[in-house]
């Protein structure tokens, strides 16, 4: 089976050169990305309208964020068919413009996928829960006797990833109080039973339905969870790790191993295909070793680094985390996969500059202390991106970052919209701060974002100053390093080349060589010599002189070096 660009894009191909190897992702989460139809939430008809920014940046893929019919409950992280489009995103029509124009701009297209649970008012839940316990309705979730006298208790310890019990009790037809289904996340989104063969069979009904279309892969949500331990053991995880998994010894329902059994026969499904499909992983497991694990060459393609995103602004340990990471994935044939900023995480263009602690997924308020300006940790970040950008494998950006937006961390109680922030009863933030909707245009209506100033979450008025119609007139800017980066990236071939680390430099200076370009990244803060016989390619932010300031990372190009 082949679409248009399958065939356009078949001279890139083959094995080892494959387009998900050294590509640039760019992550679109279309509720704050534009506003087309002027109701305060992004759609893909806005997404579409700005497909020459994306395409001026330099980007080879989009990973579009949940756009499936949804009750929105957890901004579309609870599905309620996975074969339409919400209408507040627009419809399948509008998606087949999108993903048409995106293919004619060469820009290609990575759907979101939600297999560990779908939305309560998927018509299979609803079926299960006017069906009895026992029945096939049923055995497509996770439905358990409750324990007690009456069964009046949980079937066992689980807490849910946004805060609370992982179990909600429901009442039988005849008002009774009846069993118990699992939630690793909201009340609103049951977990499957991956252990049910007409689930497996159904993916890969959704897989083949989307890549009918011409989508060009699957990002997967959760995708170390699916498959629990079916014996259901109590469990209490380590507070210090992230909340979406990382123990060193898995929970019971994360790492299973017959999780990949399921990307095993999911990847059988997209070898049908021409044009080099890929499955990206999100696995939060403990170490890139591990991570590895989900890139077999039987299994995914990528799988995010979330090891990397989570390290520290320290060289001695992002040295060893790239070092790992490389040595991992070559192990089992995989590029390695870089990302810093998503969805689910504080922005990092102010996470890398936070002196406290923030565990994954607890987001920070106006009362965190010691919060960066925009301005203060701007530098950091873009020598943190600079350094990412270089290395060999594929990048993930997300949207707004090319912008150097910091994280919205002092939006009002009243218009948090994140589960984690109502189970924990305000004790988490969540993820709201790195949602708010973008901005495009200084002196328009909602900075560009909706033609009638509406935001489903408020922008805050220090975004004016970083809307991209500025930025493109500076040529100092964050956009316009962001296209340098990626410019040189390509022309380098920086994707596709191999690392050497250069010796000779301070502990504090993170320093490599990828094909003609090396790389220098002071994460220290005394300024670094540059080589005298090294010319300059880009720069971070400007040296001084012949030396790099603290938080910065500079390309230069080495005469006769190959």
């Amino acid at each position: 089976m082949t679409s248009p660009y399958d065939e356009h894009h078949t001279a890139e191909s083959g094995p080892g050169h494959e387009w998900w190897r050294s590509a640039v992702i760019y992550q679109i989460y279309p509720r704050s990305f534009t506003d087309a139809s002027g109701n305060g939430v992004g759609d893909l008809a806005g997404a579409t309208a700005r497909l020459p920014e994306l395409r001026e940046l330099g980007i080879d893929a989009i990973w579009l964020s949940p756009f499936m019919t949804s009750p929105q409950k957890d901004a579309g992280y609870d599905v309620a068919d996975y074969c339409d489009v919400d209408p507040i995103f627009g419809t399948l029509a509008d998606f087949d413009t999108l993903l048409a124009q995106a293919h004619a701009h060469g820009i290609r297209i990575i759907v979101d996928l939600v297999p560990n649970h779908s939305s309560d008012q998927h018509p299979w839940f609803q079926e299960a829960l006017n069906s009895v316990p026992g029945s096939p309705a049923r055995n497509r979730y996770i439905f358990r006797d409750g324990t007690g006298e009456q069964g009046e208790h949980p079937p066992n310890n689980w807490q849910s990833i946004f805060g609370g019990a992982a179990w909600t009790r429901v009442r039988e037809a005849d008002g009774s109080p009846g069993q118990w289904y699992l939630h690793l996340f909201d009340s609103s989104q049951p977990d499957f039973d991956w252990s049910n063969e007409e689930v497996k069979a159904e993916f890969r009904r959704i897989l083949r339905f989307w890549l009918d279309r011409g989508v060009d892969g699957f990002r997967v949500d959760v995708a170390h969870g699916l498959v629990k331990d079916q014996d259901l053991p109590n469990y209490s995880p380590d507070e210090a790790t992230a909340s979406m998994g990382g123990e060193a010894e898995p929970a019971p329902y994360f790492e299973q191993p017959a999780v990949h059994d399921v990307y095993r026969d999911w990847r059988t499904v997209l070898e049908e295909y021409d044009g080099d499909r890929a499955l990206c992983g999100e696995a939060w497991v403990s170490s890139v070793e591990k991570m590895a694990l989900w890139v077999r060459p039987d299994e995914m393609h990528q799988t995010f680094n979330f090891e990397y995103l989570l390290a520290p602004w320290d060289a001695a340990e992002l040295r060893s985390i790239i070092t790992r990471s490389i040595a991992a994935f070559a192990e089992v044939g995989a590029p390695g996969t870089w990302v810093l900023s998503n969805h689910d995480v504080v922005r990092h263009a102010t996470r890398l500059s936070l002196q406290e602690d923030n565990p994954q997924g607890s987001g920070i308020g106006p009362d965190f202390p010691g919060v960066p300006s925009r301005e203060a940790a701007l530098p950091r970040a873009q020598a943190a991106t600079a350094l990412m950008l270089a290395l060999p494998g594929s990048a993930y950006l997300y949207q707004g970052e090319e912008l150097g937006l910091d994280e919205v961390h002092d939006l009002p109680a009243q218009a948090r919209q994140d589960p984690t922030w109502f189970r924990t009863q305000g004790q988490k933030y969540g993820r709201d701060g790195c949602r708010v909707p973008l901005p495009w245009e200084a002196d328009q209506p909602a900075f560009g974002f909706s033609a009638t100033g509406r935001s489903w979450l408020p922008q805050p008025e220090r975004w004016r100053e970083a809307a991209r119609d500025l930025q493109r007139q500076d040529e100092t800017s964050p956009l316009q390093l962001y296209r340098k980066l990626l410019r040189l990236r390509a022309q380098y071939s920086l994707g596709g080349g191999t690392l050497d680390w250069e010796p000779g430099y301070p502990d504090g200076v993170v320093a490599f060589r990828n094909g003609r370009v090396l790389v220098l990244a002071n994460v220290s803060a005394a300024a670094v010599l540059l080589p005298s016989e090294a010319r300059t390619l880009i720069s971070s932010r400007p040296l001084s002189g012949d030396h790099v300031p603290a938080d910065t990372t500079v390309w230069l190009e080495l005469p006769g070096k190959s």
